[in-house]
């Protein structure tokens, strides 16, 4: 599996802010796959143009961390917005509903989930401590959306 972790914060990107969400991401994903890796501001254009980039290069699955909120700087979900075919609205809900059993702060989180082109994009909070609490609930799908995705999608009995 090939995965695009794309950290999306102001701090992170200019350096003066570890990315821990980030990093436990890449270090997840890269014992089921290659991982590419960036960090970006909180910029609808730099947001777009990295998520394009990787959609471009084939990336089968991009996962974001950061941007989510409400905050005017929050900006994912618009970036992502604009480089999606298609939303998967069921991912991003399954994500919020999970995320509610450890905290009422998930109804704010504003993150999509979709396609663009044959890549599932999935916006996730910036949180690490989320990050860790819903990343198990994403795994188990990464091979079947990877199989949906690349055309695979007969039935079996």
């Amino acid at each position: 599996m090939y995965f695009g972790v794309l950290t999306i914060s102001d701090s992170v990107s200019q350096g003066t802010r570890v990315d821990t969400a980030g990093n436990w991401l890449c270090e997840h994903c890269a014992l089921i796959g290659m991982v590419e890796r960036k960090w970006v501001a909180d910029e609808v254009d730099h947001i777009v143009a990295a998520l394009q980039t990787w959609v471009d290069q084939g990336v089968e699955i991009i996962l974001t961390t950061g941007g989510t909120g409400l905050g005017p700087r929050d900006v994912t979900p618009e970036a992502t917005r604009l480089v999606l075919h298609k939303e998967v609205p069921g991912i991003a809900e399954a994500l919020r509903q999970a995320s509610l059993a450890y905290t009422p702060y998930a109804m704010l989180s504003r993150g999509l989930a979709g396609i663009s082109g044959a890549t599932l994009i999935v916006n996730l909070p910036g949180s690490p401590r989320a990050v860790e609490q819903l990343y198990p609930l994403l795994e188990p799908i990464f091979a079947h959306a990877r199989s949906l995705l690349a055309g695979q999608t007969s039935h079996e009995k």
